[in-house]
């Protein structure tokens, strides 16, 4: 976790400015005014020795308290005045209690900080007796209670903040993994798709393109020519999928990997689903479209309901053979519904073979990532069904919204 500047633990210009401050309001005066008990070495030096510790509190907190406790002890005792005021009432000692009681735990806080200024009151208690006439009295104590209670809600809030960012950063963290595990999915979705139909199409073509070759050698060269153009088609959609992946710092497109050469290549949408069962009405598939012209959709769900009618035509072609199939494609009050409804399979058919399992699945994970729904399952003719719902605002509704971003733009 990096730290900001407040919580480094070092000397900075604040604690050098109170270690000046203290000396320069509070003992300079007595030796300018020469208005201070005892010899002026020793009020040099304790004086200093009370202030200069004062710019390393954050460093040794507990060092410095001490310092500055034996300082004002050593004061009492000899009756040393090295403030302007009278028992030397002054930063030092308030200071140094509020960075302990910031910088520690409560607990130790309260003791070390206890210790400290009770040791300082005995002593001015005993100087009290010793030296009457200098008017010895124990505000160090009175000074040090709220200075401990200043600096504890200090640590507590600066503590406070800490956690927060801590939280924020996991938060961030867990956000991004999870940005991860949902990219992962989409990706091995789409993999799986174009892989999938693909090899399924190149399957069928190429049986076709066997079995004609040389008494229809014209239609063996048709299947061989849809089998180039999948084949290439494929090629670019994997491409544009490893793009997706690798557009981001220390892996930058085209990098030197084979697949990362060639042009960009447009993402499927809504429209694309008319060339899909275009194509597969060339290769023989009885497939009705219902489309309509105004269906449309944000391109992240377009692209995942492009692939889910992919799917499905490709388990069509994988298990149920050339049987007629409807795909229907509509926008409602629900959102974007896909239907694709085929019949009972061909007995006997030549089909591009059976499958394992990972399409549906897939198309599960790709759906729920926008919160849609999947029903897929056997019809009671004999047929199969697969119903997905991608939940999504009324048409209107989000017109309404983009005409009025025009106009607040306007």
């Amino acid at each position: 976790m990096r730290l900001r500047r407040t919580d480094l633990p070092s000397p900075d210009l604040l604690d050098i400015a109170l270690a000046l401050g203290s000396f320069g309001l509070f003992t300079l005066p007595v030796l300018i005014r020469g208005s201070g008990h005892g010899p002026t070495a020793a009020i040099v030096v304790l004086g200093a020795a009370a202030a200069v510790p004062l710019s390393v509190r954050r460093v040794a907190p507990v060092p410095v308290l001490v310092t500055v406790s034996l300082v004002l002890v050593v004061a009492a005792l000899t009756d040393v005045g090295f403030t302007v005021f009278q028992s030397n009432a002054g930063p030092a000692l308030g200071i140094a209690v509020l960075t302990v009681a910031d910088r520690l735990p409560r607990a130790m806080s309260l003791r070390v900080a206890a210790a400290a200024v009770g040791l300082v009151t005995v002593a001015e208690v005993i100087a009290m007796q010793l030296h009457p006439a200098t008017g010895q009295n124990a505000i160090e104590l009175v000074l040090a209670i709220p200075a401990w209670l200043i600096g504890y809600a200090f640590g507590t809030r600066r503590q406070a903040e800490r956690r927060l960012r801590t939280e924020a950063e996991e938060r961030a963290r867990e956000a991004e993994r999870r940005v991860r595990a949902e990219e992962r999915v989409r990706v091995s979705a789409d993999v799986h798709d174009i892989v999938s139909h693909t090899l399924s199409m190149i399957a069928v073509r190429s049986g076709v393109a066997r079995m004609v070759l040389e008494q229809r050698p014209d239609e063996a060269l048709v299947a061989l020519s849809a089998i180039e153009t999948a084949s290439r088609s494929a090629l670019d959609e994997l491409r544009a999928v490893l793009h997706s992946l690798r557009d981001g710092p220390g892996y930058p497109v085209g990098a030197g990997h084979p697949l990362t050469a060639g042009p960009a290549v447009e993402r499927p949408t809504l429209a694309h689903i008319r060339s899909l069962v275009d194509d597969l009405r060339g290769a023989g598939y009885p497939i009705s479209l219902a489309l309509a012209a105004d269906a449309g959709a944000p391109p992240p769900v377009a692209e995942s309901a492009y692939r889910v009618v992919q799917e499905a035509l490709t388990n069509v072609v994988r298990h149920a053979g050339r049987v007629p199939t409807s795909v229907e494609v509509e926008r409602g009050p629900r959102g974007l519904t896909i239907s694709v409804l085929n019949d009972v399979p061909i007995a006997g058919a030549r089909r591009a073979g059976p499958g394992a399992g990972h399409g549906l699945a897939g198309m599960r994970n790709r759906v729920t990532l926008y919160e849609g729904t999947v029903a897929a399952g056997p019809r009671p003719d004999g047929g199969y069904a697969v119903c997905v719902c991608f939940p999504l605002p009324p048409k209107d509704a989000t017109e309404h919204a983009d005409r009025s971003g025009v106009r607040r733009r306007g």
